[in-house]
């Protein structure tokens, strides 16, 4: 639908599965006259930044918590796996947003959901199924325990690492509820939101567009805009992913 042209709509009376002559002027006006660019950026940004900053905290929180030797470890999952069941609420969490200074800035795209706890929890049993004994024989030649996370254990969690960036990395792309919530700046609305609003403004798109486009067409590059990203990335870490997954559920 995004590469059917408009005669060819006219001409068959609707569209068609498999387009005769194909068209790009849809995708021509997303980025030449809608906030699509400006969007997809702000989208990218917390995508990749967001990621980054999720591995970090989730790595530094899973590590300690996988010894059992760390004191209160216990008090302290305990506390995490209720944030599973109970929630702060909408209102709360928007007042300490607002209170952290954080309203229209992309860091409200970010900071609130940082850490998930279902995949803290996932690298925290991956890490428990690693070999004491790589631990000990470290510690005896002298290696601290920044340096048994960076040069032991992280390189020893790649493929559960690609399968929570993954999982977080979709999350950020796809963020939108947070956008609703915290963003009003139009120039800070991430890709989901653009192309939420391409989706219900049909009339409106047809009387700005007058003869080029028909507006399902529009609507549809969008959607292949937003999704298109990841299906790229994914090929390259499928393998790793299911790999991620399995010791995931198998250590589980």
């Amino acid at each position: 639908m995004s590469l059917t042209p408009y005669g060819e709509v006219i001409k068959n009376g609707g569209f068609l599965v498999i387009p005769r002559s194909v068209t790009f002027e849809a995708y021509n006006y997303l980025f030449q006259t809608s906030e699509l660019p400006r969007s997809m950026l702000v989208s990218l940004f917390t995508a990749t930044v967001g990621t980054a900053i999720n591995l970090l905290l989730t790595v530094l929180g899973a590590f300690p918590l996988s010894r059992r030797g760390l004191q209160g470890r216990g008090i302290i999952l305990f506390l995490i796996v209720f944030t599973m069941l109970f929630s702060g609420g909408i209102v709360p969490t928007y007042l300490l947003v607002k209170s952290l200074g954080m309203l229209n800035t992309v860091w409200a795209l970010i900071v609130p959901s940082a850490v998930a706890t279902y995949n803290l929890l996932i690298m925290k049993t991956f890490f428990e199924g690693l070999p004491e004994e790589l631990f000990e024989s470290a510690r005896i030649d002298g290696a601290g325990e920044w340096t048994i996370l960076s040069r032991l254990v992280i390189p020893l969690s790649v493929p559960s690492l690609l399968t929570i960036g993954l999982f977080y990395a979709v999350a950020n792309w796809n963020n939108f509820f947070s956008a609703v919530l915290y963003i009003t700046d139009p120039n800070l609305n991430p890709l989901q939101i653009v192309v939420r609003k391409l989706l219900l403004t049909s009339n409106s798109l047809e009387n700005v567009m007058e003869v080029v486009v028909p507006t399902p067409t529009l609507q549809m590059a969008a959607v292949i805009v937003a999704s298109l990203p990841v299906l790229i990335v994914y090929p390259f870490i499928q393998k790793h992913f299911t790999k991620g997954v399995l010791i995931g559920a198998i250590k589980g």
